[in-house]
Order: structure tokens, then C-alpha cells, then sequence
């Protein structure tokens, strides 16, 4: 394939998966609302998911086709993309504020599956048991959250929003199907672009591809900074970078038929700059329970910091 035509197609790929993801974000959050859903639920499971889709659909994608340094790095790279680059705009732009009661085992958990995950890499390969302990947090994180909306449904009075439910789940099913369509666009041409540039094409995944699926997770971020509410930018990015890590590797490994090879250059890089900025931005987050924009430029010049490293 050409590099013009692969650059084509990626910039094709990126749109359809901004496009979907924008209509899939807006349908899930009507039903939710309809449903009756808290707004940090649906910021910290429903649109996370529905956020972390393209991320979940190009790696697995990548890894059913044998391109695993595509399928971690995209994983773990928009992790750091969502933390470093996205947080830290949000943070520069609006405070960020924290509650320990609400985000403590939130952040926890996200914390132990970056730490997890860089200890699970042994040998080159994502072992069994670290699939095992990811998918625990996971598990846990969603115990979590389940619990708060049961509580805080209970505390809330007040009739339901109105909506369709047969527009907005035509509207769920569209967007999906064009987030899995891009996705596909993005992982074949990703492959021809890193081809054609002589780039292994783990670089490619941590840096184009990354950022190139993140988008639904940015629209969410300018979204809540345009209308000051920071609690859904910070639910819908801690959410979805631990389901970017507990969930889509070991995916990728359950549908590659055997332990997922993890690169040197990902063990040695991209999986301690994922825990760094991980730490950089919760740990202070829940110490002052404030943000400021000190934290966001540190955050931002990490992450330009990790892209000199990688590149």
C-alpha cells in the first residue's frame, strides 16, 4: 500500500472512530439518564466503555492478526495519552477537584493494575496470573461503581429524563458500527504506514494510533471543560484507562490463542511511563484533593517528554 493512500485511510479511520464515538458516548448517555443512572457512573462505566471501544477493537483487531506490539502499545499508549496529554489539558484549563471519598478506590485500583501490569511482564510475555490479578481489578472496579449507583439512586427523588430508547439505541448501534469499521482502517493502515517508514510499528501504535483513538476521550474532556464539570472528564478517564489495561490485554491474549509477547522497548518505556504519569497525576490528585495547573504543564511536558524517548 502506498504511504499516501495508508495516510488516507488512517485519517479515514480516525474520523469514522471520532464520528462513532460520538454518537455512541451520546446514545449511552440518554439511555443512562432515561434509566436513571448517577452522572459519575455513567462518566466512570458507561461512557468509559463506550470511550474505550476504538482502543478495545484496534488492539484486539491487532492481535488476531498477529501484530501484538500493535495491540499492547495502542492499550498501554492511550493510557498515557489519557493521563499525560488529556488530564493535564483539562487541569491546565479548569480545577480539577478530587474527593478521597469518592475517588480513593477508583484511583487505587488503577494505580495497582499499571503497577500489576509492568510487574506481570515477565520473559517478554503478559503471564497468566497478571491476566488473572487485571481482570480481579477490574471486576472489583465495577463492584465499585455498581454499589455507588445503587446508593445514591436510592438518595435521589425526582421523576427521570425523557427520551427516545428506540433513537438513541439506533444511535448506540451506529456508532459502534462505525468505531469497528475505523477501527479496522486504523490497524490496517497503521501496519502500512509503519511499513513504509521503516517505524517498528509499536512506535506507531503509542504515538499515532494512541492519540488517534483517545479522541472520544478528548471530545469528552473538551466537553466537560467548555462546561465546567470536571467530575465527568476525571470518572470518564480514570475508568477508561482501567479498562484500557484490565480488560483489553487480557482480551488480546484470550483471543491470540497464547501469552501475549510484550515488546523490550514496551517493558523498558511504555509501561514504566505509563505508571509514572498514572502516579503523577492521581497521587497529588488525592493528597490535595485539588488540582492545579502547575500539575497539568508537569503532566503535558511528561508526555512530551515520553514521545522524545519513544520517537
Amino acid at each position: 500500500m502506498a504511504l499516501w493512500l495508508a495516510l488516507i485511510l488512517f485519517v479515514a479511520g480516525i474520523l469514522l472512530v471520532v464520528k462513532g464515538g460520538d454518537w455512541f458516548v451520546d446514545a449511552a448517555g440518554r439511555i443512562a439518564q432515561v434509566l436513571g443512572v448517577p452522572s459519575f457512573v455513567i462518566g466512570a462505566t458507561i461512557v468509559s466503555l463506550a470511550t474505550t471501544m476504538p482502543e478495545m477493537l484496534v488492539s484486539v483487531l491487532s492481535a488476531v492478526q498477529g501484530k501484538t506490539d500493535m495491540a499492547v502499545g495502542n492499550a498501554v499508549g492511550s493510557v498515557t495519552a489519557n493521563t499525560a496529554l488529556i488530564l493535564g489539558l483539562a487541569m491546565v484549563f479548569m480545577p480539577v477537584t478530587l474527593p478521597r471519598r469518592d475517588y480513593l478506590g477508583r484511583c487505587m485500583l488503577l494505580i495497582s493494575a499499571s503497577a500489576v501490569l509492568l510487574a506481570g511482564c515477565g520473559n517478554g510475555y503478559l503471564t497468566v496470573w497478571a491476566d488473572v490479578a487485571l481482570i480481579s481489578l477490574l471486576l472489583a472496579f465495577m463492584e465499585q461503581n455498581l454499589r455507588t449507583a445503587s446508593q445514591e439512586r436510592e438518595n435521589t427523588s425526582g421523576p427521570r429524563a425523557e427520551g427516545n430508547m428506540g433513537r438513541s439505541g439506533g444511535l448506540f448501534f451506529v456508532g459502534a458500527a462505525a468505531i469497528i469499521g475505523g477501527s479496522q482502517l486504523l490497524v490496517r493502515s497503521g501496519a502500512a504506514i509503519a511499513a513504509a517508514l521503516g517505524t517498528p510499528e509499536r512506535v506507531i501504535a503509542v504515538t499515532m494510533m494512541a492519540v488517534g483513538t483517545s479522541l472520544p476521550e478528548l471530545a469528552t474532556t473538551v466537553t466537560a471543560i467548555r462546561r465546567r464539570e470536571a467530575g465527568l472528564s476525571v470518572g470518564n478517564i480514570i475508568g477508561a484507562n482501567l479498562i484500557d489495561l484490565s480488560l483489553i490485554l487480557p482480551v488480546c491474549s484470550a483471543v491470540s490463542g497464547r501469552r501475549l509477547p510484550v515488546a523490550a522497548a514496551c517493558m523498558r518505556v511504555d509501561l514504566p511511563a505509563c505508571l509514572l504519569v498514572t502516579m503523577l497525576a492521581f497521587v497529588p490528585l488525592l493528597l490535595r484533593q485539588r488540582s492545579s495547573r502547575i500539575q497539568g504543564a508537569l503532566l503535558l511536558a511528561a508526555y512530551g517528554a515520553y514521545l522524545v524517548v519513544t520517537a
